[in-house]
């Protein structure tokens, strides 16, 4: 994927735009340090090398920060670490007692029926301080609601936000602290509003294209979340396909047994059939089920047994 040059953007700033399975990641590089927020999945390491060394030529990453620690913002980590071994790593406070351990039950990777690959960190990203990246002032703020510990970065000179997950042109990623009974869609609209409050000129978001009508996007979002706040049962049966359609994409094509084997395997699905209140008899109809929302919706493919990402 080739950097995208948005013209609401400085040029110290470069988005690369990637597919859904990895997050964007934001170079912010002043010609003399270069930072880059969120890193991608892991299974696209390779690539996301690729575009940095593209974009710096002969001089190092100096540093990666990521908005949350889910696998698809900080999978790239490790193999940035081992590519530039000076490279200082900054995460938000929240989780990172599970990645000094490498806690994999903690982190939930594959809970969730993820991959990942083990990194370290140096810094902790504290919301309330101001860090200085390339040269410019970087604000952050603790943004929880899809990721109890996830923060935004807004740059108040250029009014420009790095909103992670917390929004995207069109909504705004799984609210995963409800799926475990735990409040989260509150926190959602109170991001939300401080998001508003900062009044940003131009949003890049961890998915999708970079976005300037921010009053838009806002809108959109507390539409979807009023919906999912009188419906959980519809959030979470949305939060369910997403993590198939994840791991399609991750596989890109796989035999039925070869699906139902990952998800009899992934202790999140199991867990989120059991408060949608189904039998445990009723498991893999469930699943077939969230397949056919799928293949209608025109994200996969089932034919003679074989199921593909669309």
């Amino acid at each position: 994927m080739s950097p995208i040059s948005s013209s609401p953007l400085p040029p110290d700033i470069t988005v690369f735009e990637r597919g859904w399975l990895s997050s964007n990641n934001v170079l912010l590089d002043d010609g003399h340090t270069a930072v880059l927020v969120d890193t991608g999945y892991c299974t696209h390491a390779d690539q996301t090398l690729a575009l940095v060394t593209h974009a710096l030529g002969t001089r190092v990453l100096t540093q990666v920060v990521n908005t949350h620690l889910h696998s698809d913002h900080c999978g790239g980590n490790g193999a940035l670490q081992a590519r530039y071994p000076e490279l200082v790593t900054s995460i938000p406070p929240g989780g990172s007692q599970a990645v000094a351990a490498w806690d994999e039950d903690a982190l939930r990777h594959a809970y969730f029926g993820q991959s990942m690959v083990p990194f370290g960190f140096d810094r902790l990203l504290q919301p309330g301080q101001t860090e200085t990246w390339a040269g410019r002032p970087w604000q952050v703020h603790a943004a929880p609601g899809h990721d109890p510990d996830a923060v935004l970065l807004f740059q108040p000179d250029t009014r420009t936000l790095i909103s992670g997950d917390a929004l995207w042109e069109n909504g705004f990623g799984v609210v995963f602290p409800e799926l475990d009974g735990l409040s989260g869609f509150a926190e959602v609209g109170a991001t939300l509003d401080l998001i508003e409050s900062l009044a940003p000129a131009v949003v890049i978001p961890g998915h999708g294209a970079v976005f300037t009508d921010v009053a838009g996007a806002l809108n959109r979002a507390r539409t979807r979340l009023g919906s999912f706040q009188q419906s959980p049962q519809r959030h979470l049966r949305h939060a369910a396909k997403v993590l198939v359609k994840y791991k399609l994409l991750e596989m890109g094509t796989t035999t039925l047994p070869g699906l139902h084997a990952w998800v009899n395997a992934t202790p999140a699905l199991a867990a989120m059939h059991r408060v949608s209140g189904g039998a445990s008899s009723e498991y893999t109809a469930w699943v077939d089920d969230l397949l056919a929302d799928l293949v209608r919706a025109g994200a996969a493919t089932v034919s003679n047994g074989w199921v593909s990402n669309q």
